[in-house]
């Protein structure tokens, strides 16, 4: 059985921490995931560098993006095209179906996050061709603060035609692996397969919680807020710290002008 963690996010979203480099090497070190997706909210900038890079620690990386629709956040596969914030539901879908790309409700009905309903969910895979798109739910959420928001998941989703799947919603580099998604074979395209035809099944190694956030993210986060990240050069070198741009500048950059900064 593969495994797969489908809801990272790096230095590129808004709340993360971590630069894809440091995603991947902490990845391959301390964890035992085959796949991971980066997706950072409504934005793919940090996705090439993550596809270029992974060879070199052993990874398959999933393109995607979290993105936040009129009606709550979903996790797009698959793509490599940005698709606007803002967005019904539905028209997502299709857009991302478009690509060739696959969708999960991120966190449903979760407490305190933007999230899809399941009467929203239900709605779409009533939709003759959104439905096709929309082919899992996150049915546990390893960095909700809220964790009893994961219990209505788990029961809702058991009563849908979904790949029930877990994910980290990793934030910080330690969450990585903490929600996963078992899937019958190794690879990304074995991957693809298992959540269409609703192969997989939820491993959960435990939640971030309100006292990681305090003791893990908070700190990490005012990093970031100064202009640090966690880095790494090569995958035989360990983890640092390494100074960035402002978080103007960086929104701004795509993921080959930060590793160029970064390495020069």
């Amino acid at each position: 059985m593969g495994l797969a963690d489908l809801h990272i996010h790096s230095i590129y979203s808004h709340d993360g921490t971590a630069s894809i480099p440091a995603i991947l090497k902490y990845t391959s070190e301390k964890t035992d995931l085959d796949v991971i997706a980066i997706t950072d909210h409504d934005t793919l900038n940090g996705v090439k560098q993550a596809m270029d890079l992974a060879p070199k620690y052993g990874l398959q990386v999933i393109p995607g993006c979290e993105i936040s629709t009129a009606q709550g956040h979903l996790l797009g596969l698959f793509m490599n095209n940005r698709i606007p914030a803002g967005l019904s539901l539905i028209e997502t879908l299709l857009r991302i179906g478009e690509q060739g790309g696959l969708a999960i409700a991120a966190h449903p009905e979760a407490r305190g996050t933007s999230s899809l309903s399941f009467e929203d969910i239900r709605s779409a895979l009533d939709h003759p061709f959104a439905r096709q798109i929309l082919v899992g739910v996150e049915a546990f959420n390893g960095g909700l603060i809220y964790t009893r928001s994961n219990t209505p998941a788990v029961v809702n989703s058991a009563h849908l035609p979904v790949a029930r799947t877990g994910n980290s919603d990793a934030h910080i580099l330690s969450m990585i692996g903490k929600g996963a998604t078992y899937f019958p074979g190794t690879g990304i395209d074995d991957l693809r397969i298992a959540l269409k035809s609703h192969q997989t099944h939820v491993a959960s190694f435990g939640n971030l919680g309100a006292s990681q956030v305090i003791t893990g993210y908070v700190p990490q986060f005012l990093l970031r807020l100064l202009g640090w990240t966690i880095w790494n050069n090569d995958p035989s070198e360990p983890l640092k710290y390494a100074r960035i741009h402002s978080l103007s500048t960086l929104s701004r950059n795509r993921a080959g002008d930060l590793y160029q900064q970064m390495t020069s």
